[in-house]
């Protein structure tokens, strides 16, 4: 008798045994698919025939005494669910169900502790103190929670700390970049414009890295002012002193006529804006193998990038002022009538990489259509240059309220001249000053001088930088 319940025993292993081969065969075969939809269902239909052929293998256990506990066990280590499962039964029971759902509850609430947390650290990081310790205090999710008690304590501090900045404002400009300096300074025609109208992509980028060591923060012109309009329309401005964090100084950054006239495809230099397929404003640069590439290789793209990086360059979202002629187009298209065959798609492209920029934190500012000395202009001309600027360029950038002089040359402020640029609704004026920073508010408008930064300028008059950066630190040893 026990002889044949021995034989009985040892074929219900054995029969355990082939089956457990036979599902870790099905098991490996199934992850090679990599198919998850179909290795679910496979699973499913093949578990319910290997349960059927168990269930039989359990009865003939059973009949030879075998504790549920244990035959539970080997069914287990044979399907792969050992110590899954309570008691190691091969499905899931009502309880263990509520306490997988129990699971998942605290687990999608601790995701959204930490998603809250998260959002008011990126506002905490830009500045938005305020904004942070609202989200949290208004949080329902994170109340009595300990990390957000500790999180507003942490950013109420930073809110005592802010002050109102007297100092002097900085205001450095720049014009494009020079990307791949073997081929933009390579003699040619065109060499010395790069190198004396330009600085690198390197230098750009080591003027960055130095202002964001030293505690600058980029700031919004419009801050620095407040306009009050009364009953007629008629605006009233003021100073306004900017309130930043201890131990950061502000400064606004521009960008010149950015129009890419003076670039030759292929010289290492890039050749206009453009949207990329996440619709973000990238920059359009040919390498050296004459590959068509999108990407951060001028400034307005580049600047993007350091703020991702660096999100406390940038005061409350703050980025730069960019600056707009006429009579060559602007972010390197030709927007008017018999200067392209394309200039109706040209307009909306531009119309679109505006809308992107302005949503992004960036300004812009009128040059004249014509780009010259407006301090030489009569008033007629200057009415015309300005009427010009507005019927090309102003029309599709939308509101524009900054003056950029170009070459610095502004008008007689005491003339009809300065009465018509303010009438035509610029009420901040920026001249240039290579070796000082001078800002004036009135009633009426707020002046203000920039430093073009060239690499000429930095060649020949490296102290005139020297507030903000060593010249030597910045060069490009390609220059």
């Amino acid at each position: 008798m026990w002889q044949r319940e021995a034989q009985k025993t040892g074929l219900v292993f054995s029969t355990l045994a082939v089956h457990e081969d036979e599902i870790r065969c099905r098991v490996s075969l199934q992850r090679q698919t990599g198919a998850a939809g179909e290795k679910g269902d496979t699973m499913k239909g093949y578990q319910k025939g290997v349960l059927t052929v168990l269930a039989a293998v359990a009865a003939v256990m059973l009949g030879t005494g075998c504790s549920r506990s244990v035959l539970n066990y080997q069914i287990a280590e044979c399907i792969g669910t050992l110590d899954k499962y309570e008691n190691n039964e091969p499905v899931e029971t009502p309880k263990m169900k509520a306490e997988r759902e129990k699971q998942e509850s605290e687990e999608a609430l601790e995701q959204q502790k930490e998603k809250t947390l998260a959002d008011a650290e990126n506002l905490a990081l830009t500045y938005e103190y305020e904004d942070a310790i609202a989200l949290l205090q208004n949080s329902e999710v994170l109340k009595e929670d300990e990390r957000a008690v500790e999180a507003i304590s942490s950013y109420q501090k930073k809110v005592d700390s802010i002050y109102e900045y007297d100092g002097d404002i900085g205001h450095l400009c720049f014009t494009n970049l020079v990307v791949d300096t073997e081929r933009a300074f390579d003699g040619d025609e065109y060499s010395s414009v790069y190198k004396q109208n330009m600085i690198t992509l390197e230098e750009f980028t080591n003027i960055l890295n130095t202002l964001y060591d030293s505690g600058y923060v980029l700031i919004d012109i419009h801050t620095l002012a407040e306009e009050v309009s009364n009953s007629k329309g008629d605006v009233t401005m003021s100073q306004v002193f900017p309130s930043i964090p201890e131990g950061k100084k502000p400064f606004i950054l521009s960008v010149e006529n950015l129009d890419y006239s003076s670039i030759r495809n292929g010289d290492g230099v890039a050749t206009k804006l453009a949207l990329d397929q996440n619709g973000d404003v990238m920059a359009s640069y040919t390498d050296e193998g004459g590959h068509d590439l999108l990407g951060a290789y001028d400034v307005v793209p580049a600047l993007e990038q350091f703020i991702q990086e660096h999100p406390d360059f940038s005061y409350k979202g703050a980025r730069g002022i960019i600056s707009l002629s006429g009579v060559n187009g602007a972010f390197g298209y030709q927007v008017e009538e018999g200067k392209s065959a394309d200039y109706e798609k040209n307009q909306e492209t531009v119309k679109a990489i505006a809308s992107k920029l302005v949503e992004d934190g960036w300004s812009f500012a009128s040059a004249g259509y014509s780009y010259q000395y407006m301090g030489d202009f009569s008033y007629e001309s200057l009415k015309e240059d300005i009427t010009k600027w507005e019927q090309t360029v102003g029309t599709l950038i939308g509101t524009c309220d900054i003056l950029m002089y170009p070459y610095g040359s502004e008008v007689d402020y005491t003339t009809e001249k300065a009465a018509f640029l303010i009438n035509q609704g610029f009420r901040y004026l920026i001249g240039m000053w290579s070796e000082g920073d001078h800002l004036e508010v009135n009633s009426t408008y707020l002046r203000q001088t920039r430093r073009t930064i060239t690499g000429y300028v930095l060649e020949n008059y490296p102290s005139n930088f020297s507030t903000y950066f060593s010249t030597a630190s910045i060069i490009d040893g390609a220059r």
